[in-house]
């Protein structure tokens, strides 16, 4: 019997009113158990007894509740789940109360820890079996209904999936990415909605930047009064609401980034809104207007701005990121993974992108120290031949000049911080990152890595420009103080000349002189001593040694000491030449014969020529090959083998061939007669066939008897031979060929 799907499923049961069996849905709103979830409360940041005992208690009641819930079985969970209210809202107050790991690190007891970390499991394996409709074989949803489920009951939606990422994006990216795209697969509806969603994302940015006053209103539909349009910048709103945005400034960024990085697919729907472009904009304006903000406040709460500055740091960061993400999975992944024939659309889109966003100068200089723009060209130029290269040149050269004026890092600028939480605020950086080692997602304890792009480093006449500024005013002060002054806060002249006039100096300024002059910096190290090449520490160094041999130096072209004249009267060669082949020149005439050695000589040696083989043929043949013996023996049957007649007939052949050879005259070493020679071939071939009783008839004319008379033998072998060899003089060999074909079955018989 197939197993129905959970929507499809019937259960009887008897009627608790009429007592009567009945048939009703798997998915019923009385199969719910009555059962009260309660709302969560974030820890509290007082360490006080009776709020950590309400905090624990509350929580250990959710976690066991949720803990129940996830022990039900199939039908029972999703009854729970549809038709209880309390458990969907105890899972909202979760996400939108627990803390985040970007919060400022409190430092709670431990069992506060340990239940905090417990619920966190039991609503993140809540959220995960909400979102998978097959369990087992038997217990599973149909997929159709199951996205309708979702959507229908309000179980998951886009600020509900938003909050899961940034709360368990880290160290559950797998799962996470997972049931994302379970619920984007199995209900597309989402997508619409992120659709939906993006333009509100990009409302939020306008309403920071009008709490900023970074934001033209425009022509207004309505008038308005004069005192109504004061404009409050983030220098002059008060330290509060300073701390207000950059809270949601950070939440806002990395809850995007969290998002993004688990559910890549997003990006084509986010850039639909030029959602790009929108970015790198809302960087360039509010990014400098919030870090002046923070270094202008110096005498305010440090431990608060150090806060600040660490958040806003991260913000910038992935803030960065989710332009690379957006970039990566628009145009980079799809030139990696497509043929060379689909990429043009993906280059044109990464250049148009990048054409958009070139007068965000702050913003390129960031992006390109996390993400050189070089690499991303480089990866279009390897991917295609027919990339315009005035377009990329234009790119790389307005990063490049980007950069002008300030200098490039390669690891975080640590002295960047602004001075008040340098000086007065470090202790309490540094006892905080003491008690939370793990600050800013455990990544970024203290995220200065984009700090140093705040401000250029002044030197040269910039310097010597605001130096002299001050001194127009305060002649009394030395330029070595006035530096200080300069270095101390962050190069801003009327903030240094506001604080001397009315006496506000940081301590550590006010213990130096105020005539202090400037010191002069020493000058590099000469570059002769600090070279380095192949030629260094040799012998004819002069920057190493002070003593050279300049008996081996030679100017110009070297010339030998030896002449041509001199090199021809040298016959020393020659002579040991002569010496050498003098040797081989000894040849012995005659040598004595010793008494008795006569016979020896003269048995062991007879030095006569042999020219019995000379006519032959004359080459490196091998006297015994093959073919030359076979030429020489044939074949003969043996004589027990051989017939009666057979036997007495070749006997006399082989008599007959002995003494024709015995006849032959001996060849003679000179050239005959060419003539001669073809008529003695002709003639012993003609008495060869003649002995094997053999006459062949040289005429093509075949004569037989009269049709129907019959053949005999003779002349039907005789049309057969003509037949086979009239290719030999006519035809060109077609009949052969045609046989040939007709053997191997290419023309029918």
């Amino acid at each position: 019997m197939p197993v129905l799907p959970l929507d499809e499923l019937q259960l009887t049961e008897t009627d608790p009113k009429t007592g009567k069996l009945r048939t009703i849905p798997a998915l019923h709103p009385e199969m719910k158990a009555d059962r009260s979830f309660v709302l969560y409360k974030p820890p509290p940041k007082v360490r006080e007894p009776a709020l950590v005992e309400e905090f624990l208690e509350r929580a250990k009641f959710i976690a066991d509740d949720l803990n129940w819930l996830l022990a039900l079985p199939h039908d029972k969970f999703w009854c729970q789940v549809l038709f209880d209210e309390t458990l969907q809202k105890c899972l909202d107050s979760y996400l939108c109360h627990a803390p985040r790991k970007f919060d400022a690190s409190l430092d709670f007891p431990p069992e506060v820890n340990d239940v905090q970390k417990c619920l966190h499991r039991s609503v993140f394996l809540t959220f995960l079996r909400m979102s998978t409709h097959k369990e087992s074989k038997e217990h599973f949803i149909t997929p159709a209904v199951f996205g309708e489920i979702l959507y229908n009951n309000f179980l998951f939606d886009i600020p509900k999936i938003l909050d899961l990422c940034v709360l368990f994006g880290k160290g559950n990216g797998s799962l996470l990415q997972k049931m994302i795209e379970n619920i984007f697969t199995q209900q597309s509806s989402y997508f619409s909605d992120l659709n939906e969603t993006v333009p509100t994302i990009l409302q939020v940015f306008n309403n920071i930047l009008q709490e900023c006053g970074l934001q033209c209103d425009g022509a207004s539909a309505t008038p308005q009064k004069l005192e109504e349009r004061v404009r409050v910048t983030p220098r002059d709103m008060p330290l509060q609401a300073l701390k207000d945005i950059v809270l949601y400034f950070c939440d806002t960024w990395t809850t995007l980034w969290a998002f993004l990085d688990v559910f890549p697919l997003a990006c084509q729907t986010f850039q639909k809104h030029d959602f790009c472009y929108r970015l790198a904009s809302f960087y360039e304006l509010t990014i400098p207007e919030l870090e002046s903000a923070i270094k202008k406040r110096a005498s305010e709460d440090n431990s608060l701005l150090a806060d600040l500055w660490r958040r806003l740091s991260h913000s910038r960061k992935k803030m960065v990121e989710v332009f690379h993400i957006l970039i990566n999975q628009i145009c980079l992944q799809p030139i990696l993974e497509s043929s060379c024939e689909n990429i043009q659309l993906f280059i044109e889109e990464f250049l148009q992108i990048f054409t958009s966003v070139l007068q965000e100068r702050r913003f390129l200089r960031d992006y390109d120290e996390l993400f050189p723009v070089t690499d991303d060209v480089s990866l279009l130029q390897q991917a295609s031949s027919t990339l315009d290269d005035t377009r990329t040149a234009y790119i790389i050269q307005a990063v490049e000049s980007a950069w002008e004026g300030v200098e490039r890092r390669k690891t975080p600028v640590v002295g960047s911080l602004p001075p008040p939480m340098v000086l007065n605020g470090a202790s309490a950086t540094a006892e905080s990152a003491t008690k939370d080692p793990k600050g800013l997602d455990g990544a970024c304890d203290l995220e200065y890595e984009c700090a140093g792009a705040a401000s250029a480093q002044v030197s040269g006449v910039e310097l010597d420009s605001l130096i002299s500024q001050v001194k127009d005013l305060l002649p009394d002060l030395g330029e070595g103080f006035i530096l200080a002054c300069l270095e101390e806060h962050s190069f801003n002249v009327e903030q240094v000349i506001n604080n001397i006039l009315e006496d506000r100096l940081a301590p550590s300024l006010d213990r130096l002189e105020r005539t202090m002059p400037r010191q002069v910096k020493p000058d590099p190290t000469p570059l002769v001593t600090s070279r380095y090449n192949i030629f260094q520490n040799d012998e004819f160094d002069i920057f190493s040694r002070d003593l050279v041999d300049m008996s081996r130096i030679q100017k110009g072209r070297r010339r030998d000491k030896d002449t041509t004249e001199s090199l021809l009267n040298d016959k020393r060669l020659i002579a040991e030449q002569k010496e050498r082949y003098g040797q081989y020149s000894v040849i012995v005439e005659e040598v004595p014969e010793q008494e008795g050695e006569a016979q020896f000589y003269r048995v062991d040696y007879e030095d006569e020529y042999d020219d019995t083989y000379d006519g032959n043929q004359v080459g490196a043949n091998d006297a015994d090959s093959d073919d030359e013996l076979i030429s020489r023996r044939p074949f003969t049957i043996p004589q027990v083998l051989r017939p009666k007649g057979l036997e007495e007939a070749q006997e006399e052949e082989e008599d007959e061939v002995e003494e024709a050879e015995k006849e032959t005259t001996k060849q003679d070493h000179f050239v005959q007669d060419p003539a001669v020679l073809r008529e003695r071939a002709e003639a012993r071939r003609m008495t060869y066939l003649a002995r094997r009783g053999y006459q062949h008839d040289n005429s093509p004319a075949v004569v037989g008897n009269a049709k129907g008379h019959g053949q005999n033998r003779d002349t039907v072998q005789d049309r057969r031979k003509k037949e086979a060899n009239k290719g030999t003089r006519a035809n060109h060999n077609r009949r052969a060929m045609a046989d040939r074909k007709r053997s191997k079955g290419m023309i029918p018989s």
